[in-house]
């Protein structure tokens, strides 16, 4: 048995039944029973649970986000472009199941799950950038990717409640927030040109202060 063909298909299973019965064993078991198995195969399958199989559904659909994108070329667009496009079709195939992934956000803002819903929201912006190419390595791979969960959070929030046509409220939205994410690179190289404010001088040695530290 492939083990991750396998939970991919019961966490698709589980979708339906989510709105009426949450992400619970309840609509574990008929995910189970809906794929062809005997009833207890989510449970052993997803021996964390119910968030467990929340986690998974988030590496499905990021896995998805990747496999789509395989083909593409998304060299034509700037890099606010290229992730306002990417983190909307992160977003964009669940529209027929917003309350499952409503509810999903639900189970993981729990305080006992805070440590899945950061893994799991690291890898969703790890893979967005990753695919749009950024290739940093300095201090703001880890703001660009902070500032991106933030912004990949608001935005399935503000999704998940927009009754515009096609969501156009929430791509609105998104634009202006990626907006906001693209000026970190420019804000530290500003702060970095400030004299005392520089975290590293010309020559590479911290400064603490706007005092160059100097070896005793």
């Amino acid at each position: 048995m492939d083990l991750r063909r396998t939970r991919d298909s019961l966490v698709q299973h589980m979708l339906p039944h989510v709105p009426f019965d949450g992400w619970s064993v309840r609509a574990m078991r008929m995910a189970s029973t809906d794929a062809g198995h005997d009833r207890t195969m989510a449970e052993r399958c997803f021996p964390g649970g119910p968030v467990e199989a929340v986690e998974h559904f988030s590496d499905f659909a990021d896995r998805l986000l990747v496999e789509e994108m395989a083909g593409a070329d998304l060299q034509a667009l700037r890099m606010r472009q290229r992730v306002a496009f990417l983190v909307r079709r992160r977003i964009e195939p669940w529209g027929g199941h917003r309350e499952a992934v409503r509810r999903a956000m639900s189970l993981l803002a729990l305080p006992p799950n805070g440590l899945v819903a950061l893994r799991a929201t690291y890898r969703t912006v790890d893979t967005i950038w990753h695919l749009a190419g950024d290739s940093a390595t300095d201090f703001s791979f880890y703001t660009k990717r902070a500032t991106l969960a933030a912004v990949h959070t608001a935005t399935v929030l503000y999704w998940l409640d927009d009754m515009s046509e096609d969501a156009a409220d929430t791509w609105g939205f998104l634009d202006r927030r990626i907006g906001d994410v693209m000026q970190i690179p420019k804000l530290r190289a500003r702060l970095d040109d400030l004299p005392g404010l520089g975290l590293l001088s010309k020559s590479g040695r911290r400064r603490r202060f706007g005092v160059r530290a100097t070896s005793s």
